[in-house]
């Protein structure tokens, strides 16, 4: 998939006229890319539409116009476009009380090595996690992380010829796990070269 270049994003002023269209076309499009497994991660299966819309809207947020600026927020998002061989997904803890979010990121230290997905009856791939920067500690883990997971030939080959795909999460303190809709499977499918 095509990184993003400065040519690809709109002004400041045109995306405030788009950005409600825009904001519309990207909810309905990550419909098919947003999972929930189990009912404390989700996963956002990332490709140059929601990085677009990052960008877009980090832009917007900071009001960076300027040509270092916007080269710097590329620099930051464009990783987080699959390369056509993996995916890459943000994945969000999710819980709502600050108290209880507290406690349970203590919890789930190291989860973000413990997601994985499976093609079919192919071992389970698990996720290759925070490759910018560490994001735990010695006493608790971060409410997001960014996962890459490299598929490689025999997994996109399985896919490809119908290959059951499911995801899960495999932590002492938070194991779950979720087949993948028709929608999902078609649209990570879609992301692969």
């Amino acid at each position: 998939m095509q990184k993003l270049a400065p040519a690809d994003l709109l002004t400041l002023e045109r995306y405030s006229r788009e950005r409600p269209e825009f904001r519309a076309r990207v909810i309905a499009h990550k419909r098919n890319r947003q999972i929930n497994v189990g009912p404390s991660t989700m996963w956002l299966f990332e490709d140059r539409l929601t990085v677009q819309y990052q960008v877009q809207e980090m832009l917007r947020t900071e009001r960076i116009f300027e040509a270092e600026g916007i080269a710097e927020e590329l620099a930051a998002y464009n990783p987080l476009i699959p390369d056509g061989s993996n995916w890459k997904v943000t994945l969000l803890i999710e819980f709502p009380d600050p108290e209880i979010r507290r406690v349970q990121l203590e919890k789930l230290r190291g989860v973000e090595d413990r997601c994985w997905v499976q093609v079919g009856s192919l071992p389970k791939l698990f996720a290759i996690a925070d490759e910018d920067l560490e994001r735990e500690n010695e006493t608790k883990t971060s409410a997001v992380h960014f996962l890459r997971f490299e598929l490689g030939d025999e997994r996109v080959a399985a896919l490809r010829a119908g290959g059951a795909l499911s995801f899960g999460v495999d932590h002492p303190a938070y194991g779950h796990q979720l087949a993948a809709s028709d929608g999902v499977r078609a649209a990570l499918l879609a992301d692969l070269d």
